[in-house]
């Protein structure tokens, strides 16, 4: 518990006040037109299990895909893909990036401070943090997370069942290994790497 405490304490964790967010209205999420033909087709071709519940992430040195866990945490999956279709992600920096632990993203203010303005009950479950988990950001408070979310480096046990695991990293996790690190004493970044862009593998072209 001390571990967790001195890496993931409520001062180093976002703030997602209702002051800074972004709205996101049902009206300004994208909907799925791809026919299941051409679903089969990209499913094949990235290896995913199910297209619509896996995220194409592209980075400045290469695709990561990541399948999503709706059978674990379907609330946030289902948020998560609202964002996503929403193009919410394209563009925001990783903003906290310690090497050895993970890089988180998913604020809009590039400071960890802000979200979508739309706060998850929290989904806890019995998926590891391991390398390539995704899983939530979030303040001291349980149902805290928004739009946040980082990707571990290793192994990191003592967040097992505090924080709300979401997908996992299938391939393209080198791309992930090679996103700047950052040298502040919480892991904040100068100049951070950015997501080029974020898609479900089920809508794309």
């Amino acid at each position: 518990m001390a571990k967790e405490t001195k890496l993931l304490k409520s001062e180093e964790t976002p703030k997602l006040g209702k002051t800074n967010t972004k709205g996101i209205k049902g009206s300004e999420t994208k909907k799925l037109t791809q026919s299941k033909t051409r679903a089969k087709k990209i499913k094949h071709s990235y290896n995913v299990k199910d297209a619509e519940n896996s995220l194409l992430l592209k980075l400045k040195d290469g695709d990561v895909v990541i399948e999503m866990l709706p059978d674990v945490a379907p609330n946030h999956v289902a948020r998560i893909k609202e964002l996503v279709r929403a193009e919410f992600y394209n563009g925001l920096k990783f903003h906290r990036v310690i090497d050895g632990f993970m890089a988180q993203t998913g604020c809009p203010y590039g400071t960890g401070t802000g979200g979508s303005g739309k706060k998850l009950k929290a989904e806890f479950n019995r998926t590891p943090h391991q390398r390539g988990t995704v899983s939530m950001a979030r303040s001291m408070f349980p149902d805290s997370a928004d739009s946040q979310f980082f990707i571990c480096f290793a192994d990191c046990s003592w967040l097992n069942g505090q924080y709300t695991v979401w997908g996992q990293v299938t391939s393209g996790m080198e791309f992930v290994d090679n996103i700047k690190k950052g040298t502040g004493s919480n892991g904040e970044v100068s100049d951070p790497d950015e997501i080029i862009s974020m898609s479900i593998i089920a809508d794309l072209a």
